[in-house]
């Protein structure tokens, strides 16, 4: 398979979720992505702004979760933490569907619930990942959630939360990707943990990959392409998924 740095670097989303991160682990986090040039530092809301600081001038979006990581809250509160997020200086939202309604077959509520937080988002000229929490789901919700996705025109279709019983598998990234319509991209969170995993989920058509062991996978990546390493302050230990 032939790919660049860039190819895999603008894949990732470091992941800054982990609830007992310290605050200055935070900012080593977005330090360490910036210097690595990856695609978007996914942080806890309460340092979305600070992240936004931080990432200022380079290429790597500041992004954060919505309704995270259970999905229970009201379409409301959903609305209010993208507007913050977006005050705040986000570009990328991560929402979880509710989780209950779609397992309840409440769809008209799931689309609605949907719709308007990624109304917010595009209203701003932001864009939107909707995680499904695959693990809890039959393919038939799977598929229909790809449909409402993609009528909707979300940006992502995601895997999972990080936080469900499982991650990313073979077998969903192939079925989201399957039944989303070209322009819906498709990420995957949960056990992409080395650059030989994350070449098989770009193999399947994933273009963003939820991450932790972000220096790790970037670091063999300009090993195996024979460039020089980055050296950077900050750990690829950080995150959620």
């Amino acid at each position: 398979m032939n790919y660049t740095y860039l190819d895999c670097a603008k894949m990732i989303d470091h992941s800054l979720l982990n609830p007992t991160i310290k605050w200055a682990d935070l900012e080593a986090g977005c330090r360490l992505a910036r210097a690595y040039d990856v695609g978007s530092v996914c942080i806890m809301p309460f340092a979305l702004k600070r992240c936004a600081e931080l990432l200022k001038g380079s290429t790597v979006q500041p992004s954060t979760t919505i309704g995270f990581p259970h999905g229970g809250h009201t379409t409301a509160i959903k609305v209010a933490e993208a507007r913050q997020a977006l005050a705040d200086g986000g570009t990328e939202l991560d929402f979880v569907v509710n989780i209950s309604q779609v397992l309840s077959g409440h769809w008209d509520y799931v689309h609605e619930d949907i719709r308007a937080v990624t109304d917010v988002t595009h209203s701003a000229g932001q864009k939107i990942k909707i995680i499904f929490e695959n693990c809890y789901l039959d393919d038939d919700q799977k598929i229909r959630l790809c449909e409402i996705c993609s009528e909707i025109g979300v940006d992502w279709v995601k895997t999972s939360t990080g936080y469900g019983t499982s991650g990313a598998t073979d077998e969903d990234l192939k079925l989201m990707r399957a039944h989303s319509k070209a322009s819906v991209q498709v990420k995957a969170a949960g056990g992409v943990r080395d650059l030989d995993r994350l070449l098989a989920v770009r193999s399947l058509g994933v273009t963003r990959a939820g991450a932790t062991k972000t220096k790790e996978m970037l670091d063999e990546c300009r090993k195996r392409l024979g460039l020089e390493p980055i050296v950077a302050t900050g750990s690829g230990e950080l995150g959620g998924y």
